[in-house]
């Protein structure tokens, strides 16, 4: 899930001291034996106000439990990314999408996992672990809209700019685009991934962004399209469940949720190899995968959890807003990441020359 917006004023991420009156504060966390290593653990997330959460969930009390300091950076997600800072050793734990996870476990760029190093297979719902990596978000890629006027149903009123004329936010890469294409003329969500392996089904999935292409508005971070809805710069946009509903609750906004054609995905956090913190990271996975720190996550921004029971004692409100429930997941398409760890690159290319201008196909 890339970016979702900048860091706050109590991040220490890139980098970047606490202001004056928090640094006392976070200082005594640091015990002996964390000021003796080589550097103090560091995590990498999404920024915007998943972070936020998950400083208030997982960071600081991990902190307070260990009497350690971790220290927070945010990034945009990309294996170059990755593979730089696996080179500069910079990172210790990161957060990644899926097809990023397989392909960087495949490159060597991460540490295996073994399940008893984070509390045992049986904690987790199945899917959670993989070789390389501790699921930690399910979460939503869905239409968004700002209220008002006639609601879109679904992904091909998307693309029906004369019932619904404007711009229209998508986050610019091949992934995501090329689904939200095919469910947009009206493909089943379980025929999307093997037309997409065609010529012929990727030819369709251009053929229909070329229907709107100069109405398109690229996003690269997620914090973009809840602004751009808010402010009336786009009509409708292609967003992060949790980020639409952050600004409704914080910002004020009015902006709506069409769950039907959903993209499901998860997020999964890794150990980049070599890490001198491996044990400490090992540490925070355990931490942060037990039930009861989970719980505090969906109330405050309504992505799905990992870890079994974590969801069982929230409020029916709260479940009911969640990607995962049943009802918002019923037509959902669930993110192939086998199939963009094989293909990205290839359609990145062909993305990229389609948005530069070119046909696409």
């Amino acid at each position: 899930m890339p970016q979702q917006g900048p860091p706050s004023a109590w991040r220490i991420g890139r980098r970047r001291l606490a202001p004056a009156a928090l640094a006392p504060a976070l200082l005594t966390l640091a015990a002996p034996e964390a000021r003796a290593q080589a550097r103090d653990l560091t995590v990498v997330s999404w920024g915007g106000a998943y972070q936020d959460v998950q400083r208030e969930v997982f960071f600081r009390p991990f902190q307070r439990a260990t009497n350690g300091r971790l220290l927070e950076e945010t990034w945009d997600g990309g294996m170059d990314s990755l593979r730089d800072r696996s080179r500069t050793a910079r990172w210790d734990l990161v957060q990644l999408e899926g097809d990023e996870l397989l392909l960087g476990c495949e490159e060597g760029l991460l540490e295996r996992i073994a399940p008893e190093d984070v509390g045992g297979a049986e904690r987790y719902l199945p899917g959670a672990l993989t070789r390389c990596g501790v699921g930690n978000i399910l979460y939503g890629f869905v239409l968004s809209y700002r209220r008002g006027g006639v609601a879109p149903e679904g992904w091909a009123d998307f693309f029906d700019t004369a019932r619904f004329p404007g711009p229209r936010g998508m986050r610019r890469g091949a992934k995501t685009t090329l689904e939200i294409a095919l469910l947009g003329a009206g493909m089943a969500p379980e025929a999307v991934y093997p037309a997409l392996a065609t010529d012929e089904g990727l030819a369709r999935a251009f053929r229909r962004l070329d229907a709107i292409r100069p109405a398109i508005r690229w996003w690269d971070q997620g914090s973009e399209p809840p602004r751009a809805l808010a402010a009336g710069e786009v009509t409708m946009a292609v967003a992060y469940n949790g980020r639409i509903d952050a600004a409704n609750r914080e910002d004020s906004a009015d902006l709506g949720i069409v769950w039907a054609g959903q993209l499901l995905a998860q997020d999964s956090w890794a150990i980049l190899r070599g890490s001198p913190n491996r044990e400490r990271a090992l540490a925070f996975l355990r931490f942060a995968g037990d039930p009861v720190v989970q719980a505090g996550l969906p109330p405050r921004i309504p992505y799905g959890v990992t870890a079994r029971g974590a969801e069982s004692g929230l409020p029916d409100d709260v479940l009911a807003n969640l990607p995962t429930a049943p009802d918002n997941a019923r037509d959902a398409l669930r993110v192939d990441d086998a199939f963009w760890r094989a293909n990205l690159d290839r359609l990145e290319r062909r993305f990229s020359a389609w948005a530069a201008g070119g046909p696409g196909r």
